[in-house]
C-alpha cells in the first residue's frame, strides 16, 4: 500500500515567501485516501516554513531529519539543508527517500530531495510534487504579469494545478515566512 500524490508550490514576492500546498493522499494511483491533509507546517519556533511531497512515510522522515538540522544548526536553513544532504554523500542514509521538500525562512528558499540533493530554484517561484509543473509554471505567470502578493500567487498556482492534475486537490493550505 503506498500513499502518493501532491503539489507544493513556494513563491517569493516583496520580501515575503509563502508556501503552499493541497491536501489530497492518493492511494495506489486510482483512489483519494484523505482530502484534508496538511502538507505545509511551520517548524522551529515558527522562523521556517516546509512542505513535502512524496511517500508519505519518506516525506515525514525527511522532514524530521531536517528539522533535527535546524536543531543542530541554530536554525541557519542553508547550511541545515547542506548538511542533511552531507548524510546522503557519506552514505550515512541507507537509501534514497521517494520525498522531497520545499523549506524557506525569511530569507531562503530551497528544495531538498530524498536523495541528498539541496536545488536553490531560479527565479522567485518554484513547485514539487505531481502537479509541480502545473503550479510552476501557473506561479511564473503571475509574477510576471500580475501585482499579486506572494501568498494570492502560491494560492493561485495550486488552484490551477488542481484543475489539470488528478493527484491534486483544491483544499489548499499557504504559509508565509
Amino acid at each position: 500500500m503506498e500513499f502518493r500524490g501532491t503539489t507544493i508550490c513556494a513563491v517569493r514576492r516583496g520580501g515575503k515567501i509563502a508556501v503552499a500546498g493541497d491536501g489530497q493522499v492518493t492511494l495506489s494511483e486510482s483512489v483519494i485516501f484523505k482530502s484534508n491533509a496538511k502538507k505545509v507546517k511551520r517548524i522551529y519556533d515558527d522562523k521556517v516554513v516546509i512542505g513535502f511531497a512524496g511517500s508519505v512515510a519518506d516525506a515525514f522522515t525527511l522532514s524530521e531529519k531536517f528539522e533535527g538540522m535546524l536543531q543542530k544548526y541554530s536554525g541557519n536553513l542553508m547550511r541545515s539543508a547542506v548538511e542533511l544532504a552531507e548524510l546522503w554523500r557519506n552514505d550515512k542514509v541507507p537509501r534514497k527517500l521517494e520525498a522531497m521538500l520545499i523549506v524557506a525562512d525569511k530569507d531562503n528558499l530551497f528544495i531538498v530531495s530524498g536523495s541528498g540533493d539541496v536545488i536553490d530554484p531560479d527565479g522567485d517561484a518554484c513547485a514539487i510534487g505531481s502537479g509541480g509543473n502545473y503550479a510552476l509554471a501557473a506561479a511564473r505567470a503571475l509574477l510576471s504579469e500580475t501585482e499579486l502578493t506572494a501568498p494570492e500567487i502560491a494560492y493561485k498556482s495550486l488552484k490551477i494545478a488542481s484543475e489539470l492534475c488528478v493527484f491534486t486537490n483544491d483544499n489548499i493550505v499557504v504559509e508565509e515566512v
